[in-house]
């Protein structure tokens, strides 16, 4: 079962949302779904890289480029 949210959007906002909306065709409830697990997608993947990084950082791996010369 889904559950319903209020967000106070201001006007500049709601205005940029509706365009958005419109010019897709997707429900602006789609939008903001979507918005919202990216965001918190995003907040998990800072919380476990800080978690990480004292045990990278110990084996030489400080930037982002690091990682990706190992990787590659």
């Amino acid at each position: 079962m889904n559950s319903a949210i209020t967000v106070r959007l201001d006007k500049s906002l709601q205005k940029r949302l509706e365009s958005v909306s419109k010019r897709t065709g997707v429900s602006r409830s789609d939008i903001i779904r979507d918005a919202l697990k990216r965001q918190l997608a995003t907040l998990a993947f800072e919380k476990h890289r800080e978690t990480v990084m004292p045990f990278a950082e110990a084996r030489g791996f400080l930037t982002d480029e690091d990682v990706f010369k190992e990787v590659s």
